[in-house]
């Protein structure tokens, strides 16, 4: 069961575990309800209103805690989650305050396994840190000292700390685990298209060796039979028409073979990028090639293989969408191909090094780049390739 949990869930699991075990002091209360009344507090509040006051916010922590962890990891954090990390914290604080005891230390820890996924690591030291020394009042209060109370909150902290490194190793080992599944994929997608481009090269050179070699050699034997026609008689004129005829049926069958395999020489896009929209985690990947869709030119095609990588990259780590969509065509003579995600999206467009490298690759090859986005909206990429560089070569003759 455990091995089917990545690291963000079994983090999960055991911070809303250690929340429940936290919860047995309600049960403690209930089986002696006097304790209640030596609490700090108790003589100046009424004892139902301190119990409902750290259950509500008992409660609130565990709530939070379950929403925000419910895709930790496989997405980016927003304004939101930063939000409710504060009530995650001030709610466990405000059970210490209430209950008069450590157990919101307690949760803070629970909570510094979400800082390394959700805050930088120097914010997400000082947010630890922070949290832990404002129960320091509460350990005053119990009629410590000062400074027995700050070295106890600051023994929270030391716990908090390993928390703390044990999520930031996790989270360090998912982007490993997800960075080897994109090099696996794109490995994949790279050892097809080399398959592809042995497998052309290799057609191209028997094509090449068939027409200069026995074309060459039957052409100059056909010559030769029809010279050796108009010079017999009888019937070695005959015999040697028979045989002239089959060396120009030989020629035909050989101009066809070669022929032939150039024609077939072609790389399937579809076979070549599917591998790269294979469990991509956080992201449903929806591809739509037409069938077939092939290009002749490795080059090319490892050019479009690049750049939907790229587009399923930044779809992940910048646009934070749950979905994207891919669409590829032939349209007359060049490859249309469109990407459309359920991210953010922005305002303005800020192009990064990723789009920009994408722009720069298809214009060395004659193709364009179109990008429209919109707040709350996503990304929309379109893509056009020429199919070969004759065609941008015509296209600037005809413009000229």
């Amino acid at each position: 069961m455990l091995a089917r949990l990545n690291h963000s869930r079994l983090l999960r699991n055991a911070g809303l575990f250690t929340w429940a075990m936290v919860g047995c002091w309600l049960v403690n209360v209930r089986l002696d309800p006097a304790q209640v009344e030596l609490l700090p507090g108790a003589a100046d509040h009424p004892v139902e209103l301190l119990i409902a006051r750290w259950v509500a916010l008992y409660l609130s922590f565990g709530a939070v805690y379950w929403w925000i962890t419910r895709d930790l990891g496989q997405r980016s954090p927003g304004h939101v989650d930063h939000a409710l990390l504060l009530v995650l914290t001030a709610c466990a604080i405000g059970v210490s305050y209430f209950s008069s005891t450590g157990l919101g230390s307690i949760l803070l820890m629970v909570a510094a396994g979400l800082l390394p996924w959700l805050l930088s690591l120097r914010v997400g030291v000082a947010w630890l840190v922070g949290g832990n020394l404002a129960i320091t009042p509460v350990f005053i209060a119990l009629d410590t000292s000062p400074l027995l109370a700050l070295v106890q909150s600051l023994a929270y902290v030391g716990f908090s700390s390993l928390v703390f490194v044990t999520a930031l190793v996790a989270k360090q080992q998912g982007q490993a685990r997800e960075e080897q599944r994109r090099l696996n994929a794109e490995l994949r997608a790279t050892r097809l298209l080399l398959a592809e481009s042995v497998r052309i090269n290799e057609r191209t050179r028997i094509s090449r060796e068939l027409h200069d070699l026995l074309g060459h050699h039957l052409t100059a034997l056909s010559l030769n039979l029809e010279v050796a026609g108009h010079l017999s008689e009888g019937r070695v004129k005959e015999h040697v028409q028979q045989a002239h005829t089959l060396a120009r049926l030989l020629l035909t069958d050989v101009r066809e073979a070669v022929s032939q395999l150039r024609d077939n020489g072609v790389i399937d896009l579809a076979a070549a990028l599917q591998p790269l929209a294979e469990n991509v985690p956080a992201l449903d990947i929806h591809m739509d090639i037409e069938t077939p869709l092939t290009l002749d030119d490795p080059e090319r095609a490892h050019l479009l293989l690049r750049c939907t990588q790229e587009i399923i990259t930044n779809a992940v780590r910048h646009a934070g969408a749950r979905n994207l969509w891919i669409s590829a065509r032939r349209e007359r003579d060049c490859i249309a191909m469109s990407a459309r995600d359920d991210g953010r999206g922005a305002s303005q467009l800020v192009a990064g090094n990723g789009l920009r490298g994408i722009r720069e690759r298809l214009a060395q090859y004659g193709g364009e780049l179109d990008i429209e986005t919109r707040p709350q909206a996503g990304f929309c990429l379109r893509l056009t390739l020429p199919t070969s560089a004759a065609l941008i070569a015509a296209n600037e003759g005809v413009v000229a």
